[in-house]
């Protein structure tokens, strides 16, 4: 039973990241789930469900997100830690993935509304604060990696770009120190992000020769660590497309071309 329980589940992870063949967009469309008022929760279930949580682990720190898609529950965040599912009464939860049965697959319920969350966050996001390593002509796609300087796979992810670049992939990058902050990771990489040669310094640093830490005010590496935690991001490099969907892990640029239905030959070379 395990066995197979595990090859379905691994149809969300395929269905999630391999859409149709032609579709440029790299995922399979899957409309979000839908529930009355998700943003909108009657304030004294809000209270109960709170009262009944501290009253078992008040060292813990919890926000009621919405209405769960299984009637009589709510999401709730635990800061810092996993989503609960508890019943309006807050006498019941439990945790772990939430999957709802669709056509041809098991859909994992968080990830169908981080998707939005994402693909929301990164329309309207302004791109003054990231790194941005521009394609090669009008940009085909555009890739948002959330990344760390000392991380193996984002390196090597880094020296992707070029290629990338060339086969009209814009890369535009945020700060996501795995170490959190405060650490030596997040010096770093704040490091980079305050260098008046942005791109410069992280390709230094990417490669392992970092530049003189000098940490500057109002950087935005906490603003991008923060923004990664609500997006979901759990380590790095975590790669987001323009739709919402996010890829873990490290890919080679031929592996990008096929995921977003590009040339995998550098255009004019």
């Amino acid at each position: 039973m395990s066995r197979l329980l595990v090859a379905l589940l691994s149809l969300v992870v395929t269905a999630s990241i391999y859409g149709d063949e032609g579709d440029k967009s790299g995922t399979l469309e899957l409309s979000p789930l839908r529930w009355d008022d998700i943003s909108v929760v009657d304030n004294p279930i809000v209270t109960t469900i709170i009262d009944k949580l501290n009253s078992a682990r008040s060292d813990l720190e919890y926000n009621v997100v919405g209405k769960a898609p299984i009637e009589g529950f709510y999401e709730v965040q635990v800061t810092g830690g996993p989503i609960l599912y508890v019943s309006a009464d807050g006498d019941f939860f439990f945790d772990g993935n939430l999957y709802q049965v669709k056509n041809g697959q098991f859909a994992d319920v968080r990830n169908l509304r981080l998707d939005v969350a994402r693909r929301q966050t990164f329309a309207t996001m302004s791109t003054d604060s990231m790194i941005i390593f521009e394609s090669e002509g009008k940009p085909k796609a555009i890739i948002n990696v959330f990344t760390d300087v000392d991380c193996g796979y984002c390196r090597k992810l880094h020296k992707e770009v070029p290629q990338l670049n060339a086969m009209g992939v814009e890369v535009r990058y945020l700060a996501y120190p795995r170490s959190g902050i405060p650490s030596a990771s997040y010096d770093k990489i704040a490091t980079v992000w305050c260098s008046d040669d942005r791109q410069g310094s992280l390709t230094r640093s990417k490669n392992g020769d970092d530049d003189a830490i000098a940490v500057c005010k109002n950087n935005p590496v906490a603003e991008h660590f923060t923004l990664g935690g609500k997006l979901g991001v759990t380590g790095t490099p975590a790669i987001v497309l323009m739709d919402g969907s996010m890829l873990p892990g490290y890919r080679t640029a031929a592996d990008f071309a096929r995921l977003l239905g590009l040339n995998s030959q550098a255009q004019g070379s």
